[in-house]
């Protein structure tokens, strides 16, 4: 892979953060776009734009846009033959390659915990911010084999989940 897009809502934090982190990661000679989301038109020509190069991947971070529509950037992803990393499972459920991401179940038992504790007195600005802490990666077989991917052994056998 030469090229990479990064699929962000640049209207929120949960876009532009990840998109920073990104950057300080990306291999030398590697070269990294932004595909901004908001409009689902616009989304289909940009993601089409820039698959058409072979060498070429997706990651989407997470955004409201994103939980609202996931089927349709999976599908626009795999019908441009366009290998791409999502930041939760429900992607994948919906045809999407892979995900790598915090299990939100996990996520909502937290919040849970912290409603309970606000109801019983506490100040939530005393309440200290948690990190997920469990993180899971799931693979969805069926879309490696249409993309024409081989998913190596090593990598399905750390999958926390292997869609067949």
């Amino acid at each position: 892979m030469t090229r990479a897009a990064v699929l962000r809502d640049a209207t929120a934090a949960t876009g532009i953060g990840p998109f920073a982190a990104i950057q300080t990661v990306v291999p030398t000679g590697m070269e990294l776009s932004v595909i901004d989301v908001g409009d689902l038109t616009a989304l289909e020509h940009d993601i089409a734009a820039f698959a058409s190069d072979s060498k070429t991947g997706l990651i989407v971070t997470a955004s409201v846009f994103g939980g609202a529509h996931p089927s349709t950037i999976a599908e626009a992803a795999a019908r441009n033959k366009l290998p791409a990393i999502y930041p939760f499972r429900y992607f994948v459920t919906a045809g999407g390659l892979m995900s790598y991401g915090p299990t939100l179940y996990d996520s909502y038992r937290a919040a849970a915990g912290y409603v309970d504790r606000i109801l019983k007195g506490e100040k939530p600005a005393d309440l200290p911010v948690q990190a997920p802490t469990k993180y899971e990666l799931v693979i969805n077989l069926k879309t490696a084999k249409a993309l024409g991917l081989d998913i190596p052994a090593t990598l399905l056998g750390r999958a926390d989940e292997v869609i067949e």
